[in-house]
C-alpha cells in the first residue's frame, strides 16, 4: 500500500492526472480505465481534457468504463457516465468505440449481466488471470460509511465471487450497478481519491488495519494507492 497526502482537492486533483499520464506514458499497449463518480474525480476528469494533459496521454489506445452507475439513464442530472462526458470524454479526442458505459435498459440484472459480457469481450476470456489485469488502473471513492463503487454495506454484492458485475437493489436511493470484487481488484493499478473531513475517520480506521468496511476489503492483484487530502488524513 502507498499513501500519498496533498494539500487540498485541487492539488490531488493535479496529482493523479500527472500520475496516470506518466503511467500511461510508460505503456505501450490498450490501456483500460475503470472510473468512479464524485466531486474529486470530476475534477481529475477536467484536467485531463485540458492542457497540457490533453496532449500527453494517449487518447486513441485508452479505454473507459465505470466502476459502478446509477440505474438512470445517461442524460440524468445523477448519472457518472453524465458527469464524465462533460467534464472529460466530449473535450478530448476520445474514440467513441473506447468509451463503455453501463448499459441502463431493461431490468437491472439484465443489464448487469451484459456490462460483464462487455468486459470479458475486451479482456478476451471469461476467467481473470491475475498475472494479466483486466484494468491498467482502477479509480476509487470511499463514503462515510465505508462503501466504495457501490459496494454497500450489508448488501449480498459484497459476498460475490463469481459475477463481475452485480445489480446493486438497495443503492439508496436509486438501484445501482456495480462492478464486483473480482473485476475491482484485477488491476495493475488501484487509486482511491480520498478528500474531505468528512472522510477523516472511515478513512483513518481503514489505515489502522482491521476495518471490514468495504472499501477495507479492496486487495488487488497489483499496486493498492491512497491519495488524500490533508482534511480526509485529519492534517
Amino acid at each position: 500500500m502507498r499513501i500519498e497526502t496533498l494539500p487540498d482537492p485541487e492539488s490531488l486533483a493535479h496529482h493523479v492526472a500527472e500520475w496516470m499520464t506518466s503511467t500511461a506514458e510508460a505503456t505501450s499497449g490498450p490501456f483500460r480505465v475503470s472510473l468512479s463518480g464524485g466531486s474529486t474525480p470530476k475534477a481529475l476528469y477536467g484536467l485531463l481534457a485540458s492542457d497540457p494533459f490533453r496532449d500527453r496521454f494517449p487518447w486513441q489506445r485508452a479505454s473507459w468504463y465505470w466502476g459502478d452507475e446509477r440505474f438512470v439513464p445517461h442524460d440524468h442530472p445523477e448519472s457518472n457516465y453524465r458527469m464524465t462526458r462533460e467534464a472529460m470524454l466530449s473535450k478530448a479526442p476520445v474514440p467513441p468505440e473506447n468509451i463503455h458505459p453501463v448499459p441502463i435498459e431493461g431490468m437491472p440484472d439484465d443489464a448487469a449481466a451484459r456490462y460483464e459480457q462487455i468486459l470479458q469481450k475486451s479482456y478476451g476470456g471469461s476467467v481473470l488471470d491475475p498475472a494479466r489485469p483486466l484494468f491498467e488502473i482502477t479509480l476509487l471513492g470511499l463514503g462515510p460509511d465505508g462503501h466504495t463503487a457501490s459496494l454497500l454495506p450489508g448488501e449480498p454484492v459484497l459476498e460475490e465471487r463469481r459475477r463481475w458485475v452485480s445489480a446493486v437493489a438497495h443503492g439508496r436511493p436509486e438501484v445501482r450497478i456495480s462492478m464486483t470484487y473480482p473485476a475491482i481488484e484485477s488491476s495493475r493499478h488501484v487509486a482511491f481519491l480520498v478528500a474531505g473531513r468528512e472522510k477523516a475517520a472511515i478513512l483513518r480506521e481503514i489505515l489502522d488495519g482491521g476495518s471490514r468496511v468495504p472499501a477495507a476489503r479492496v486487495k488487488p492483484v497489483g499496486e493498492l494507492l491512497w491519495f488524500v487530502d490533508r482534511a480526509a488524513a485529519g492534517d
